[in-house]
């Protein structure tokens, strides 16, 4: 590759230059997760929170989805777990992100619903979590939490395309949650951000220089580059402010984390209950938690057949029947988790009231590795519940809508997200 890049007035800058501040510009992404610095205005109304929950390997839609459209279904065989709780959550039936296509690979397009490319080497784009963290997460300690069941996976991304990695010890979350740092700890934190912020100066210095050989154009995109290095600043500014705050205390044990790996279902319990501490304590408002597909034999009455093997079925009717057993313990704890989220109270209305928890999978079929059809699950937030909303299961909705619905939810006004035009139809807010 050449080491010169052409602007438009043809003069020649060297990449290694512009490397330099773009070394710094593909970790604002990361960094973008820190806390804002300027304040907002109070807010006027409880905060609304967003837990994304997103699997590896699907749900089978035969045992999901009810086969009647509307409010006046018969709970489907997974339904059946959290038929107490139908009237606070919508089944979305029929959609998937237009043009997304790869199979596992479209783990990294569920939550920014960018397709990849049959090779996944397209450039991804921001996902709904961060984009709404990167405007409202500037309220909590942590503008938003990504967490997984094992490994740094995650569907959460950057405005730059970067993956944000994940975290998978329940126990290692809680000490960052609830543990103080030690005053040397904090002194080092403290000097890091103000490295950093040091670091960012030098690159604007440098941007400035090179802006003078710019044509308007490029001028025009350094120049939004520079507003997002002093906005950069600002964050870590805030950054350094929280390192010596006090974290919340909790009347809770710091977890133990489960060794066994093939223990999908109680790891997703355990890490459940981290996400509503987090959540319950106002630690952060935004939270990406990725339940990737285990290869082991989870530990179920009647499963004998590693997970990932189940989900590529076959349609054999054995391994549909244990397949169905974990999942069915998948949507039941699900269920706990909106149970607890429920019992607990959040200035005067209930912390599921004020959460949108949403569910889904890049696979609406793992078996054949299919990504239509993806399986949808919302609960929370205020919506009107109790539905399910069936589109076309040969033509699928496009389900970025729903993300438009949620912005608007979250107060912002925009009527697109990514290859979303508009809100969800038959979504709608709860009276």
């Amino acid at each position: 590759m050449s080491d010169r890049i052409f602007f438009n007035q043809g003069r020649q800058i060297s990449r290694r230059t512009m490397l330099r501040g773009a070394g710094v510009a593909m970790s604002l992404p990361w960094l973008s997760a820190m806390q804002r610095a300027l304040a907002s205005e109070a807010e006027t109304q409880p905060p609304r929170r967003f837990v994304a929950m997103t699997l590896g390997l699907g749900l089978l839609g035969d045992n999901l989805n009810p086969k009647e459209s509307g409010r006046g279904y018969t709970p489907s065989l997974y339904l059946k777990q959290v038929a107490d709780l139908r009237d606070q959550f919508t089944v979305v039936s029929g959609s998937s992100h237009p043009e997304v296509k790869g199979g596992h690979r479209a783990e990294a397009s569920i939550l920014t619903a960018q397709p990849m490319g049959s090779g996944g080497q397209a450039k991804n784009s921001i996902s709904l979590d961060q984009y709404m963290a990167k405007y409202l997460g500037h309220h909590t300690r942590f503008p938003s939490l990504v967490v997984s069941s094992r490994g740094s996976n995650s569907p959460s991304y950057t405005e730059n395309g970067s993956m944000i990695p994940a975290e998978d010890s329940p126990s290692q979350l809680f000490t960052k949650l609830f543990i103080d740092d030690s005053p040397a700890e904090q002194k080092k934190q403290s000097q890091r951000l103000r490295e950093g912020r040091s670091i960012l100066d030098l690159v604007q210095d440098d941007s400035k220089r090179l802006a003078r050989e710019l044509g308007n154009g490029d001028k025009d995109r350094l120049d939004s580059y520079l507003t997002a290095v002093r906005d950069l600043e600002n964050r870590l500014a805030a950054s350094e402010a929280w390192a010596t705050r006090p974290k919340p205390k909790v009347d809770a044990k710091k977890p133990i984390d489960i060794r066994n790996s093939s223990d999908f279902v109680g790891q997703q319990k355990l890490m459940t209950d981290m996400i509503r501490l987090a959540l319950k304590t106002d630690s952060t408002r935004f939270i990406t938690y990725h339940l990737g597909g285990s290869g082991g034999v989870v530990p179920l009455p009647g499963v004998n057949e590693g997970y990932h093997s189940l989900s590529h079925h076959g349609r054999d009717d054995e391994k549909l029947e244990q397949l169905a057993l974990v999942e069915s313990a998948i949507i039941a704890a699900w269920g706990e988790f909106l149970r607890d989220l429920a019992s607990e109270d959040d200035n005067g209305r209930s912390l599921l009231d004020q959460t949108s928890v949403f569910l889904t999978s890049n696979l609406g079929n793992a078996s054949s590795h299919d990504n239509r059809n993806m399986p949808v699950l919302l609960a929370g937030g205020g919506f009107q519940h109790g539905k399910h909303l069936a589109f076309d299961q040969k033509n699928n909705y496009p389900l970025p809508n729903l993300y438009v619905s949620l912005l608007q939810r979250f107060g912002f006004e925009t009527d697109r997200f990514a290859t979303g035009t508009g809100t969800m139809t038959g979504l709608e807010l709860r009276g």
